[in-house]
């Protein structure tokens, strides 16, 4: 009797032991979805299409939406920057208002840029 005692918290222990490790093998979800966004600003210094950098940006904010995951601080920033620099400047506002909205921490800078236009926007 008490083999069988033994060998049913033994189980159990296996069990027990097992569900913790699959649950440890679970890697945590990313707090950002990056996509294209890091070989894209890499596009931008060294002076590629804008025109294509916004379509391949604007393409990873749909999947991002998609996913319901969440931009990562500068998304908006930059596209805003890519709008300003064709000369769509509503489009630049509406992404750099966006930005100040997801994270706050980037007023100051956000509206710096919108007071000054950016110099891109002047050419």
């Amino acid at each position: 009797m008490n083999r069988k005692f033994l060998s049913g918290r033994a189980a159990v222990a296996a069990i027990i032991a097992g569900a913790v490790l699959t649950g440890c093998a679970t890697p945590p979800k990313p707090l950002y979805d990056w996509e294209s966004y890091q070989p894209q600003v890499y596009e931008y210094f060294k002076g590629e299409s804008k025109e294509a950098q916004i379509i391949a940006l604007e393409r990873d904010l749909e999947k991002i939406k998609a996913a319901h995951n969440a931009v990562p601080p500068g998304y908006h920033a930059h596209l805003g920057l890519l709008y300003a620099s064709v000369g769509k400047s509503d489009k630049m506002v509406e992404e750099f208002q966006t930005e100040k909205q997801l994270f706050p921490e980037s007023a100051g800078y956000i509206d710096f840029l919108l007071k000054n236009k950016t110099p891109e926007a002047k050419q």
